[in-house]
């Protein structure tokens, strides 16, 4: 065995990247604090070929250095867009058909594993480091989702909680 080249992975283009057709998911960031949370989450949009990513409150925007230096170039590829506000960005995501689910620990959250995907087109609403997903953000959404946990910790990293959650939504819708 042994590690393939970069040469060897057969990447798109960034122009061949934005021509190719994407999976119906869109990533919302509710008032992320952590410019690196947000490159990495742009970073995991690429990875996974999701539709969009919303930036949305004071979620930080590129250009901005702790982005660029997260997402290696993936906030060229991947198709961003900002709100001012949270609530908005639902809006205009359910008036276009999509479900929103937050990634959040609720009284009526539906576990990972046990969530079921008749829609196929997903927003998927990540919320602030230290708040989550805010209460009135909550009340737009369609349903709660959460990952379980086994550890002392009730709380993953956004970046790791995104790539767990997408990744799953992916191959639940059987896009991959």
């Amino acid at each position: 065995m042994r590690k393939l080249k970069l040469d060897e992975l057969n990447r798109k283009s960034i122009e061949e990247y934005k021509e190719s057709s994407k999976f119906p998911v869109v990533l919302v960031l509710d008032n992320i604090r952590s410019g690196v949370n947000v490159g990495s989450a742009l970073r995991t949009a690429d990875a996974l070929g999701v539709e969009r990513v919303y930036l949305c409150g004071i979620t930080p925007k590129p250009p901005h250095r702790e982005i660029l230096k997260t997402a290696i170039g993936a906030s060229d590829s991947v198709d961003w867009r900002s709100f001012e506000n949270t609530i908005d960005a639902c809006q205009e995501l359910k008036s276009n058909g999509y479900t929103i689910c937050a990634l959040e620990q609720t009284s009526e959250s539906i576990s990972l594993e046990k969530v079921e995907f008749g829609e196929k087109k997903i927003a998927l609403v990540f919320g602030n480091e230290v708040a989550g997903v805010d209460d009135g953000v909550l009340m737009a959404c369609d349903y709660a989702i959460e990952i379980p946990q086994f550890g002392t910790k009730h709380s993953f990293n956004i970046s790791v909680s995104l790539g767990i959650a997408t990744w799953e939504i992916l191959r639940k819708l059987k896009f991959i």
